[in-house]
């Protein structure tokens, strides 16, 4: 089992909802997240006043998927995801040890 973990841009997250719902992805958790990477941030103006902004607001998707659909959900994620700018963001695959559905009690690839 694996545990995927994707930082893309707010504006992508029901493109790549989409493509992992073709896939029979089945749960995904979603949190509104901020960082920066490489853009460290930007300015703006506001009623005429500029500021900078530090953090860029970005979504963190969330997911487990059996071993063998890793590939295919990381590759579902970065198509989907990609605008081909600075700021898209990361996909990080991470080993899950165990997964327990706490209505059922099932475990492993059961339980996801």
């Amino acid at each position: 089992m694996k545990y995927i973990i994707a930082i893309i841009k707010p504006f992508k997250l029901d493109e790549v909802r989409e493509a992992l719902g073709a896939l029979g992805v089945q749960g995904i958790t979603v949190t509104e997240v901020k960082g920066h990477g490489r853009q460290k941030g930007h300015t703006e103006f506001y009623r005429g006043a500029e500021y900078a902004v530090s953090f860029i607001p970005k979504v963190k998707i969330e997911v487990a998927v059996d071993g063998v659909l890793a590939d295919r959900v990381v590759e579902a994620i970065q198509s989907a995801g990609q605008t081909g700018q600075i700021g898209d963001g990361k996909i990080f695959v991470l080993s899950l040890e165990q997964a327990i559905r706490v209505r059922t009690g099932e475990t492993g690839a059961a339980a996801l």
